[in-house]
This record gives structure tokens, sequence and C-alpha cells, in this order.
């Protein structure tokens, strides 16, 4: 079980991600509504997986041992169903590649979505972009101490 509070690894990745996703919607839309902005967006294939090659190598083995995996919420159990899915295809093709091996290159691969919840998008965006002015006001904070 992953413990509350681990730091994810691919974080900065991923969050270039979602925002470019964000930015794509944004730019297409002819009216903001901001709930419908980030249903689209999780929506929206993703680079990659993201969740860490040794956490999906765990869960996947257990799905393999027969874990449904009921705990885990809906789209995330959704994401490790379907890389299961892409790991038995290969591990068909190539049975004697390693398990560790087929995960690693199957989490790389482009996702079909983001598996997040519209609200879970919403919460990373408000903080990727807190950081961003956060930053900037450092940044600049010499102009407007001179006032």
């Amino acid at each position: 079980m992953k413990h509350k509070g681990s730091k994810f690894e691919y974080e900065e990745e991923r969050d270039k991600d979602l925002m470019r996703a964000y930015r794509e919607q944004i730019a297409i839309c002819d009216t903001i509504v901001l709930s419908e902005i980030f249903t689209k967006v999780v929506l929206m294939p993703a680079s990659r997986f993201w969740v860490s090659e040794e956490r999906a190598c765990i869960v996947i083995g257990k799905m393999m041992r027969g874990d449904s995996l009921h705990k885990m919420r809906p789209t995330t159990r959704e994401m490790y169903f379907e890389i299961y899915r892409r790991v038995c295809s290969i591990k068909k093709e190539q049975p004697n590649k390693p398990l560790s091996e087929i995960v690693f290159q199957v989490v790389g691969q482009p996702a079909p979505q983001f598996y997040l919840t519209p609200d879970s998008a919403r919460v990373i965006v408000t903080k990727i972009k807190r950081r961003f002015y956060e930053k900037n006001k450092k940044r600049l904070r010499h102009m407007f101490n001179s006032i």
C-alpha cells in the first residue's frame, strides 16, 4: 500500500504534462467553465502512465496473484487494469521476459488518459499556478520594493 505523504518521483514531469493538457483545453474553449475544462483535461491522452515503475510492479504482481484492487480508487484501479492488460499482452508474446522489464516498458508508454478525477486535476493545476506566481513574485520583488 502506498503511504500517505510519500513523494512521487515524476511529479514535475506529470505537472508539465497536465499543464500542457490544461492549456490546450483553455485555448480551444469559447467559454471557460472550469468544471468542464478539467473533465476534458483528465480524459486527454497523457505522455505516459503517471505511476512509478516500482509501484506498478508491486500492484501488477498482486493482480497476477488474484487481487481485485477493490480498495483502490476507481480511476487508479482503471489505470492499473489498463497497465495489466498491456503487460499480459506483452507477456504472451515474450513469455521469458521478466515481469519488471515488461512493467517498466508499459508504464513508459503513452496513456489514454490521466487517470485523475477532475477535482484532483484542479487541485494539482491550482498548486502549479500558485508555485509559478510565488516564484515570479520573488523574482520581480525588487521592482515593487522601490515604490
